[in-house]
């Protein structure tokens, strides 16, 4: 049986939340980033990062080293898939933006990134973390959109082959 983990990186307690959820949805061991090594990460099969985006489309502060316990971890074989917490009204020229820098991070150190999500039914200016038109990971709004967040989470869950 393969072993998922859930790590992430929260300042308000929004992304904490979110975390906690999937990691229940997937039967997974939820680790907040400033307790994360890189055994840790090496240890698992499926690793989900998620971070709140901040300031001009930042990390969450937390991950300010926890990226690079990522970037030195070896990854190669891992599947890696990215969410972040974000505010597509009151910043939305960065809405999640700070997804792109957690799947540079684990494309870095070997992983395959996976759960690309369809900027459809998404409001919002702009964004670091779109790609060819699909966001590198699953952009929650629980802010301005808490009613479509359980919805967006089970369905992407779905694509992730977990």
């Amino acid at each position: 049986m393969s072993k998922t983990i859930v790590v992430y990186g929260s300042s308000t307690g929004t992304c904490e939340a979110i975390a906690q959820t999937i990691g229940e949805k997937l039967g997974a061991e939820v680790i907040e980033v400033t307790k994360l090594s890189a055994g840790q990460l090496e240890a698992a099969d499926n690793i989900l990062l998620g971070s709140s985006t901040w300031g001009g489309g930042e990390l969450q502060d937390d991950w300010f080293d926890g990226v690079n316990v990522v970037k030195s971890a070896k990854l190669a074989g891992k599947k890696v898939a990215i969410f972040g917490c974000g505010d597509s009204s009151s910043y939305s020229d960065t809405f999640c933006s700070a997804m792109k820098e957690l799947r540079d991070a684990a494309v870095d150190a070997g992983a395959t990134v996976v759960g690309a999500v369809s900027t459809d039914g998404y409001t919002y200016d702009d964004s670091d973390a779109v790609e060819d038109g699909k966001f590198v990971g699953l952009p929650l709004d629980d802010v301005n959109e808490d009613d479509k967040t359980e919805e967006r989470i089970d369905a992407w869950l779905s694509t992730l082959g977990l």
